[in-house]
């Protein structure tokens, strides 16, 4: 790699970069790609945590300690506010790109700046495609009798799925984080070479595992984390559990906030004995480790980085076919089809009862986990990077002369 020429990448990111969810995955996404060897330019709406020094920060919605509130001007304007200046900045520095990387719902201008500048782009796809995905969580929701929100981010939304879908079309490349995401856009139509594949990771440094495997007579405990809406298929999780052996003397941990909506739908299933509703929680290292697995039965996921972070934590994840494509069914991992509770339930019992195939799985947690650290995510996004200008200079480079081609290839 070192012979590589350095990777020159305005990075945008229209959001406050080292905050939760999706800032905190971009935050990390930048460290890593620094790390490999990448010179990053970050063009971000506001910065909560400090990036590496060799990372050149240019807020677009803020300077020093003030920030523009998306409330005070509305998210989508600050959004568009946000594409307009990172556009405009490239203009000025299009000598100095080779690539340009993009977040939702603020490229439109940025990218098309890029192309007319003959710059290589990606736009990130951190879920799914966006009508499939609706119409994913409207049928779930309709299956629930459980109604979201108008705003709510999953809750179809037409301006969100008109500008998103012109992004797609107007960039160079979609970043897909796994297969599942891949699969939903070539359903709708796109072909593969749009798609380029790469990962996210988790932060070894806060989760690691315990010294050795609790004991089993202390009963199994299983833990789910993230959001609890319809899309994660807790209710699916609930339902295992309690048909379970390991309920009668284990506990279900739940680390998320809840939509009221959907609590008050599993009312009965969450005032059991075995179940913790704990909420929000910043010690989920702390609550990982200490349990024996983990729970993600998601009907649609763009990666799943509560997996990454158990395999780290030597926890062992039972999970839908729709989760990221690094569980092994019987490797690392228990894998079931999406909303099969029966095959779920065994897979409960099979932990609760089987410490050999507890230790094996926790093992191949272990074995993975070093392949899926945000710096081995940084390496793979910079091959990728790589891979996408190699096309695109490709697709660019003039067609040869065609009778000097035709005597070319008469001559071999």
């Amino acid at each position: 790699m070192s012979s590589y020429r350095q990777v020159r990448v305005l990075y945008s990111f229209p959001h406050r970069l080292g905050a939760g969810r999706i800032c905190h995955t971009a935050w990390h996404q930048v460290a890593g790609l620094a790390a490999a060897g990448a010179q990053v330019t970050v063009h971000a709406a506001s910065v909560q945590q400090a990036l590496p020094h060799n990372v050149d920060v240019r807020p677009t919605l803020s300077r020093g300690r003030l920030r523009i509130p998306f409330r005070v001007v509305g998210k989508l304007r600050a959004l568009a506010i946000h594409d307009y200046l990172v556009a405009r900045r490239l203009e000025r520095e299009a000598g100095e790109i080779d690539i340009v990387h993009t977040w939702p719902m603020a490229a439109r201008e940025t990218l098309r700046t890029a192309a007319r500048l003959g710059i290589p782009t990606v736009l990130e796809r951190p879920n799914a495609h966006t009508r499939f995905y609706y119409e994913l969580v409207r049928r779930e929701c309709e299956h629930l009798s459980v109604t979201l929100p108008r705003a709510h981010e999953h809750a179809f939304n037409a301006a969100v799925v008109s500008k998103e879908e012109e992004e797609y079309a107007l960039s160079y490349r979609l970043l897909c984080p796994s297969e599942f995401v891949v699969n939903t856009f070539l359903q709708q139509g796109f072909p593969p070479e749009k798609l380029a594949r790469h990962g996210y990771g988790y932060d070894e440094n806060l989760y690691y595992p315990a010294d050795s495997l609790r004991p089993q007579h202390s009963g199994l405990t299983m833990i789910f984390v993230g959001v609890c809406v319809p899309a994660k298929g807790l209710h699916y999780a609930l339902e295992a559990w309690l048909r379970s052996v390991a309920h009668r003397d284990g506990t279900f941990l739940i680390a998320g906030r809840f939509l009221p909506a959907y609590a008050d739908r599993l009312s009965s299933f969450l005032s059991h004995s075995s179940v913790k509703v704990l909420g929000h929680r910043d010690d989920v290292p702390v609550l990982m480790r200490s349990s024996d697995v983990l729970v993600l039965p998601s009907i649609g996921e763009g990666f799943g980085l509560v997996i990454a972070d158990a395999m780290g934590s030597g926890t062992v994840p039972l999970v839908s076919d729709a989760c990221t494509d690094i569980c092994k069914h019987m490797k690392n991992a228990l894998v079931h089809r999406v909303g099969d509770v029966e095959a779920l339930t065994r897979h409960i019992n099979m932990m609760h009862e089987n410490l050999a195939t507890r230790q094996t799985l926790r093992a191949g947690c272990l074995q993975t986990a070093p392949t899926l650290t945000w710096a081995a995510a940084g390496k793979r996004l910079l091959d990728t990077y790589r891979d996408v200008i190699a096309a695109g200079q490709a697709q660019s480079a003039p067609n040869p002369d065609p009778i000097t081609r035709t005597a070319s290839v008469r001559g071999r």
